[in-house]
């Protein structure tokens, strides 16, 4: 290789390396292109690049933001206690754990609708609201978390029954809307199929 081509190399290649510019040849020749261009499939449509998120598939509606009134509760101190009393501790294992929050039984003649789940970690809650069958959600009360117990969460015989009957056969969809005391909401709606025990 000539002297003046290997300079023209290397020229090249640091053009390359400062972002693509065009670089005139030493010996007073055309531009040396830079950049490489992608290589086209014959029959491919090409398609404008991607800005942000991706496409929405065709008749895809966006879900619209409830408008939600302002709640009636305070938020509390977010303290991780390791007795699963406060919302950032009870959060991730409802999250993980979405699928157990309600449960439809048929029993006796009826069906019952369950939140034992839910229950189980009311102390990092403030409210649980639910409706069945598309109603909107509205309050079930909570036991009183058992703060001076080594289990908080526990249900205790003067805690109720966590469940609701109903006509055998009636439910079809339940809806729950968890309010945590950080004042956080989370809303999820369960199928009979999806949510019915033996």
């Amino acid at each position: 290789m000539k002297e003046s081509g290997m300079l023209d190399f290397l020229l090249v290649v640091i053009a390359m390396a400062n972002g693509g510019a065009r670089l005139e040849a030493m010996d007073g020749g055309a531009p040396i292109p830079t950049e490489v261009a992608e290589p086209r499939v014959a029959g491919v449509e090409e398609k404008a690049p991607v800005t942000g998120a991706e496409e929405a598939p065709p008749g895809y509606e966006a879900p619209v933001a409830e408008a939600e009134a302002p709640l009636p509760y305070e938020a509390e101190q977010q303290v991780a206690t390791g007795r699963f009393t406060t919302a950032v501790e009870v959060k991730p294992i409802m999250a993980a754990t979405r699928a157990n929050w309600i449960a439809v039984r048929e029993f006796n003649g009826q069906d019952l609708v369950y939140v034992t789940h839910i229950w189980s970690w009311r102390c990092g809650l403030v409210a649980l609201h639910y409706g069945v069958n598309g109603a909107e959600p509205e309050p079930w009360p909570l036991p009183a978390c058992h703060e001076e117990t080594n289990a908080p969460n526990a249900m205790l015989p003067d805690d109720g029954l966590p469940y609701r009957g109903y006509p055998l056969g009636s439910i079809e969809t339940v809806t729950v809307k968890l309010i945590f005391d950080d004042l956080t909401v989370e809303r999820a709606t369960f199928n009979r199929q999806g949510a019915i025990i033996p």
